[in-house]
Parts: C-alpha cells; sequence; structure tokens
C-alpha cells in the first residue's frame, strides 16, 4: 500500500516523465510565398524603408502635431484599446494561474456545552426547582487544502500560449487603433485647410464679380450694352455665393470630427482652427521599402499573425481533452482545545486520481476539429489582411504620383486662367469683348483655382494614407505597458 509521500512522489515523477507529451502542431511563422507577398511592388516605389514613427511631423505644421498628440491622449477609441488590452492581459495572469496548485486555507472555533460536571438550580414551570449539571468546552481547528490539476497533455501549456499570443495580438490591435486614428487627425486637418482655402477663392472671386456686375451697369447706363450683361453678371454671382454655405458646412464638419478624434466636444477647435493655414505638404518621396516588410510595420497585420498562433495553440487544447488528466488533491488538518496546543496534533491525506473520457457521442473529436477550422479560419483571416495591406500601399503610391501630376497641370491651367482673366476683364472695360466671354473667363479661372486646390488636398490625403498603408505611427514602446494599463481613468460611480 503506497504511503501519502510515496504517492506524492510517484504523482510528481508522472507529471515530469509527462511533461514533453504537448499534443497539438506547434505555431510556425508563414513564410511570404505562403501568404502571397511579391518580392517586390507592381508599381514604382522607393525600395529605401524610412523611419515613419513621427510621420506627421515631416509636414512642419505644428497645429498638426498639436491635435496628433491631443488625440493619441484623450480620443475614446484609444481607451476602448487600452480596456481590452488590460482584459487580455487579466486573462493571461488567469491562465497562468493553472500552472500552479490552488491552496486554500479554513480556521474555526467551536464552544460545546455539556450536561457533565458543574450545576444550577433551574425553575420548571409548575414552581419546582430542580438541579441540573454542566461543563462547557472550547475547540480550535485549522485546514489547509490544495488542489493541482496536472496536465499531463499540454492543455494548460496550449492555453498558457494561446492567452499569450492573444495578449499580444490585443497589442497590436491598439497600436492599429492608433494608426488609424493618427492618419483620420490628419486628413481631416487637411480637408479643414482645403475647405478654408475653396471659401477664400468663393469669396475673392465674389469680389471680382461684385466689380464686373458694377462695369456692367455702368455700362447699360451709358448704352453701350443692353440689360442682358447685368443679369448675366447677377446669376454669375448668385451662384458663386450659393457655394460658400455648403463648403462652409463641410467646414465645420471637419472641425466638429477633429474635436472629437481628440477626445473633446465637436466645437472645442472651432476658435483653434479661425486661424486660415496653407494646406500642410511635406517632402514627396517616401520610402516604401518592400512588401514583406508589411509582415513587421503594420499591426493589424501582427495582430493577425498572433490570431493564428492562438488559434493554432486551442487546437492542443481541444486534443487534450482526448487523453487523461491527473488531479492531486491534498488536505492538512489540526484540532486542539486551545491555541497554545493548536499544533500538538496533525493530521492529512493526499489523493491522486486520473480520468479519462471514455463515450461522449463525438463531441471531444468534434470540438478538435471546431479548433482545426478555427485555425483555417485565422489562416485565411491573417493572409487577407496581409494582401489588404499590399493593397493599401499600392493604392496610396498610385493616388500620391496621379494627384501629383494634376497638381501641375492645374498649375498650369491656373496660370493660364489668371491672365485670360485678367485680359478678359481689360477688354471687357474697353467694350473689346462682351460680358460672356469675361464670364466664361471667370468662371474658368475658379474652376482652375478650386481644383489645383483639390490636387494640393489629394496630394497631402494620399501621402498620409502611405504612411498609415506603411505601418507608420506607432513602435513597440507606443503600446502601452502593464502597469500604465492599470492606471485607468477613473468611471464614475452610482451610490446604491
Amino acid at each position: 500500500m503506497f504511503r501519502p509521500r510515496a504517492l506524492l512522489l510517484f504523482s510528481v515523477s508522472a507529471s515530469v516523465a509527462l511533461a514533453g507529451c504537448t499534443v497539438g502542431p506547434n505555431y510556425r511563422p508563414s513564410t511570404p510565398a505562403e501568404l502571397g507577398i511579391p518580392d517586390a511592388w507592381s508599381v514604382p516605389a522607393a525600395a529605401r524603408a524610412d523611419n515613419l514613427t513621427r510621420w506627421w511631423d515631416r509636414f512642419d505644421d505644428p497645429v498638426l502635431g498639436e491635435l496628433v498628440e491631443a488625440a493619441r491622449a484623450g480620443n475614446t477609441d484609444l481607451a476602448q484599446a487600452v480596456g481590452r488590452l488590460r482584459q487580455a492581459r487579466e486573462s493571461l495572469v488567469q491562465s497562468r494561474s493553472q500552472l500552479l496548485p490552488t491552496v486554500s486555507g479554513s480556521a474555526g472555533y467551536n464552544r460545546s456545552f455539556n450536561l457533565v460536571g458543574g450545576s444550577s438550580n433551574l425553575t420548571l414551570p409548575d414552581g419546582t426547582v430542580t438541579t441540573i449539571s454542566r461543563s462547557a468546552g472550547d475547540s480550535f481547528s485549522l485546514g489547509l487544502d490544495a488542489q493541482y490539476q496536472l496536465g499531463l497533455f499540454g492543455e494548460v501549456r496550449r492555453t498558457v500560449e494561446a492567452t499569450r499570443a492573444e495578449e499580444q495580438a490585443a497589442g497590436y490591435d491598439y497600436a492599429a487603433v492608433l494608426v488609424s486614428v493618427e492618419s483620420d487627425i490628419a486628413r481631416n486637418y487637411v480637408l479643414v485647410r482645403a475647405f478654408q482655402a475653396q471659401i477664400a477663392n468663393a469669396r475673392a472671386s465674389l469680389r471680382i464679380q461684385d466689380d464686373n456686375l458694377e462695369i456692367a451697369g455702368f455700362r447699360v447706363q451709358a448704352g453701350l450694352v443692353s440689360s442682358t450683361d447685368v443679369e448675366q453678371a447677377r446669376s454669375q454671382r448668385a451662384q458663386t455665393a450659393a457655394t460658400i454655405p455648403s463648403l462652409e458646412q463641410q467646414y465645420a464638419a471637419a472641425v466638429a470630427r477633429l474635436g472629437v478624434l481628440s477626445g473633446q466636444a465637436p466645437g472645442a477647435l472651432r476658435a483653434r482652427m479661425e486661424a486660415t493655414r496653407p494646406i500642410p505638404t511635406a517632402p514627396g518621396v517616401v520610402g516604401a521599402g518592400i512588401p514583406a516588410d508589411t509582415l513587421r510595420q503594420r499591426p493589424d497585420v501582427l495582430a493577425a499573425e498572433r490570431a493564428l498562433a492562438a488559434a493554432t495553440a486551442r487546437i492542443g487544447v481541444a486534443k487534450a481533452e482526448l487523453y487523461p488528466a491527473l488531479a492531486i488533491i491534498g488536505n492538512i488538518q489540526t484540532n486542539a482545545t486551545s491555541i497554545g496546543n493548536i499544533g500538538d496534533a496533525i493530521t492529512g491525506g493526499l489523493f491522486a486520481g486520473l480520468t479519462q473520457a471514455i463515450f461522449n457521442g463525438g463531441r471531444l473529436r468534434s470540438q478538435v476539429r471546431s479548433a482545426e477550422a478555427a485555425a483555417d479560419v485565422a489562416f485565411a483571416s491573417y493572409k487577407g489582411t496581409v494582401l489588404l495591406a499590399l493593397e493599401d500601399v499600392e493604392n496610396a503610391i498610385v493616388a500620391l504620383d496621379t494627384a501629383r501630376q494634376r497638381e501641375v497641370q492645374f498649375r498650369i491651367a491656373f496660370n493660364a486662367a489668371s491672365n485670360s482673366a485678367l485680359l478678359a476683364r481689360s477688354q471687357y472695360r474697353t467694350g473689346l469683348t462682351d460680358f460672356t466671354t469675361l464670364n466664361q473667363q471667370e468662371a474658368a479661372l475658379l474652376s482652375a483655382q478650386n481644383g489645383l486646390t483639390q490636387a494640393r488636398s489629394d496630394q497631402a490625403a494620399a501621402l498620409i494614407a502611405l504612411y498609415a498603408a506603411l505601418g507608420g505611427g506607432w513602435e513597440p514602446a507606443s503600446i502601452p505597458t502593464a502597469a500604465a494599463t492599470r492606471a485607468s481613468t477613473p468611471r464614475p460611480t452610482g451610490s446604491n
């Protein structure tokens, strides 16, 4: 017959011997070829890889830098991502705790009364007095219970492996939200400046059209032209004026979006953004590196890779359910009639038992197949995320190149339209051309002016999209540490 100590040694020896029996596939990172990553971009791109950790500094716009920093500190989507990261880290702590035994203690005190020893008088209901004997005793008890579920086939270790990968994925998810918020701030800031420029274009055109309307009125009064010129001038001015409220509405919406993205009320930045500034520009050449760089630069790609690693580990957890499980239970107790001799008599017990599923209607094997299917889904999602990242980069490169080409052509068109409109105004004043020609030239000038503004805005937006597509705006140090995530924002509490 085994003694408790021998049984304990046997159980520990068995667990050590079986520690290497971890079932399920070991995770292996996918190669670029398995993910469908080409060796080079299909569009012209600089092969070097730039450091884009703080890409917004390249625009050399202090207001943009302030807005990005405000969003990094106060954005509510980032606060939610921090909360999810905290949850993932606590899940990892909980799964790691399964590697250690669970120990609980107990303590008790009991006072008993016996009708033995001592005496006292007791008056009965009929008035009779009787004498009874009694005595009292105290007892104290202490106990310690321990339970240990040994993962003989790696179910505990695979669970820890899965939750560790999920915790890492939550960190990369936070970084992906950070990159998205930074690019949204910059994109809306560009919209704000573009709408300001378009409003300024329209108001400048209105001033010229007011002059043209006045000149047309003088010429009508002088009998040089018909009232048609005045009506055309009034119509053109009204159409130009009608565009301003729409532009102001779009400007107000972009400013409100900046406020919300930075964790403030929609109108918090209205006064800050009133001062007109030019559309931000940055150095045109961006080093995109090679397509395989997306595997380490894009946080959403890294998060998808970690999700695949977690799904792979879950296969091992499911497979381990098919094999025996070993549990060890032990307890120690002591009882005494006084605190002083509490340790005089100690008793205890130790139990080790194996459990094995015999019949479960195919449920356990179905769980294995389900875990394998989940891993296939995770791989497809990972590959899809990688391909989408490559698509984002190439689309942004093409968009940037076309915006530059359009800016060059619109600059030529603007210069030509400016000269033509100036000449048409001079000729109309002297009666060398009609108002229809002047009207057409003024409309062409405003169109070219807005086209140039839009091309500059599109160029800045494409550059921002390229920075985000390349995974700029974060680094591993950007992910909050465990200590930082514990210092969460205080929440309002209600009273019961």
